[in-house]
């Protein structure tokens, strides 16, 4: 990877376009059965199990206080990772894989004073991306939330389907 360059995924919700740096994508597969998870933080759907490995899945929509809608069959699952975790995030399609030079970045806090999930955005020819530091995405409360709720899981009583 280029230094000057931002390796960018790029997907959608409705009709705004979102990214994040493709270092931290594991993968983009097609949506899978999502198993509720009680307890779980308000933004976490349930999880899903993906090559064995159970995955929370993050409800973007109530993250970016979008309007709800229902997951269909062609949503797709982007599984990346935090410092922490590994987590799903359900996208209506995710789009391209772009470079960006580094410079053409703003940084959050110059134009979106705090949205702290929020990394920096791009200015293309044809509109703006939002970058996320997936990092920032769950505040501590949520995340010690989601480990509770995801330790308190019984596995052999919550069997999980792998795409």
């Amino acid at each position: 990877m280029t230094k000057n360059l931002n390796h960018l995924i790029v997907f959608a919700l409705d009709l705004q376009r979102y990214a994040l740096l493709l270092p931290v994508v594991d993968r983009v597969v097609r949506m899978a059965a999502i198993t509720p998870l009680p307890n779980a933080p308000d933004i976490v759907l349930g999880v899903v199990n993906i090559q064995g490995r159970v995955i929370p899945v993050i409800n973007v929509r109530r993250r970016f206080c979008l309007p709800e809608q229902e997951i269909t069959p062609g949503d797709q699952l982007l599984v990346a990772h935090t410092s922490r975790r590994p987590v799903a995030l359900v996208a209506d399609a995710v789009l391209d894989v772009i470079a960006s030079p580094a410079q053409d970045m703003i940084a959050a806090e110059n134009i979106l004073p705090g949205v702290e999930y929020v990394e920096g955005v791009v200015k293309l020819a044809d509109g703006l991306i939002f970058i996320h530091d997936l990092d920032k995405f769950l505040s501590l409360e949520e995340e010690c939330s989601l480990d509770h709720a995801l330790e308190s899981r019984a596995p052999e009583n919550q069997p999980l389907e792998t795409p």
